[in-house]
């Protein structure tokens, strides 16, 4: 009985040393997770348009006529070619990853942008591609802290909107995200956490 006692003993007191000496395991940073995702998406929007093909201008279709030579010998004229103008594919590429948002068609909305913190952030404001009018693109812009700004020359759409802030006082980056479907006013809070539509 002893015997067993002893063994239970060491192997507990094996068990408890060696957990002793384990590491912990490190984690991460929220605020490194939320850079890392903006990061990857303006990553993904940069190659998005570099992979856009450009308009590559063809060679004329005109040949030269040969020249007979001073003898009256028949010559065999070249087989002449023709080229024909293909139309540049903008397919995989994302036609609204450039396009700046200035006065879109559509339905018009208001929409108030509140930055809720104590810190001046940069903004970027994302309009999806609408179904009914095509209208898409981008707005980019900063704020003071506790200051917002109204745009009356919006149009109803799904926004994605992203703050962040470089200041030492408050380093965060939050993202929000919002489907606007009638004519009144909109609002979108930015908060050091979270981007909140009301």
């Amino acid at each position: 009985m002893k015997r067993f006692t002893i063994s239970s003993l060491v192997a507990a007191l094996t068990m408890i040393i060696s957990a002793c000496g384990a590491e912990a395991v490190p984690t991460m940073d929220p605020a490194d997770v939320q850079f890392t995702a903006v990061a990857a998406a303006f990553t993904i929007v940069a190659e998005t348009q570099a992979a856009v093909p450009t308009a590559t201008p063809l060679p004329p279709t005109e040949t030269a006529s040969p020249t007979l030579p001073p003898t009256n010998t028949p010559m065999s004229l070249p087989t002449q070619a023709t080229f024909t103008p293909v139309a540049a594919s903008t397919a995989g590429g994302d036609p609204c990853a450039t396009r700046v948002l200035s006065s879109p068609k559509g339905r018009e909305t208001i929409i108030r942008i509140v930055n809720q913190t104590k810190v001046a952030v940069t903004v970027s404001m994302y309009l999806n591609e609408t179904a009914s009018h095509g209208e898409c693109g981008y707005r980019y812009f900063t704020l003071a802290k506790s200051n917002d700004i109204v745009f009356t020359d919006l149009v109803q759409g799904c926004y994605n909107l992203w703050a962040w802030s470089d200041d030492p006082k408050g380093k965060f980056n939050s993202s929000g995200y919002g489907c606007i479907n009638n004519p009144d006013k909109w609002t979108f809070a930015i908060r050091e956490n979270f981007v909140k539509f009301e």
